[in-house]
């Protein structure tokens, strides 16, 4: 072999090193991706039962039932759709109707969204990017700049 050939395939073995790497690691982190939707995102796409997801969007006016106390359930609309949520357990002090909010949990059979984890914006001034970007995009964002 020549030199080349030798510095040739020393670059093609740690390529195949690094790329499998990389594939074992995405592997191992598949169960832990999740990703950000709207209500609106989920009417145009086919996600099946059992997929985590997180939603963004604003709490439906009057869609707040606590009857059923740990176990509350709600609506998220971005304006245009909007997703039932269930959630067990305390909800954050700043939750309220008509505020904006992140939930992230697992969609079941009949297209709701099963919480394990409710996420209430914190001031006025702030909501995740996506969020914002998202109501931005609907018409119904009434914040200032996300931060």
């Amino acid at each position: 072999m020549t030199r080349k050939q030798k510095r040739l395939s020393l670059i093609a073995v740690a390529g195949l090193i690094l790329a499998s790497s990389a594939g074992l690691i995405l592997y191992a982190l598949n169960d832990r991706i999740v990703f950000f939707y709207t209500p609106s995102d989920l009417t145009k796409q086919v996600i099946g039962p059992g997929t985590r997801v997180r939603i963004g969007g604003l709490v439906d006016l009057g869609s707040v039932d606590k009857s059923a106390f740990p176990i509350i359930k709600f609506a998220i609309t971005d304006g245009d759709a909007k997703l039932s949520v269930v959630y067990k357990g305390l909800l954050p002090d700043l939750f309220r109707e008509g505020q904006g909010v992140v939930s992230e949990g697992v969609i079941t059979p009949d297209h709701v969204l099963q919480a394990d984890a409710v996420l209430a914006k914190h001031d006025e001034n702030y909501m995740p990017k996506e969020v914002a970007d998202a109501l931005k995009e609907k018409g119904v964002w009434q914040g200032g700049a996300p931060k």
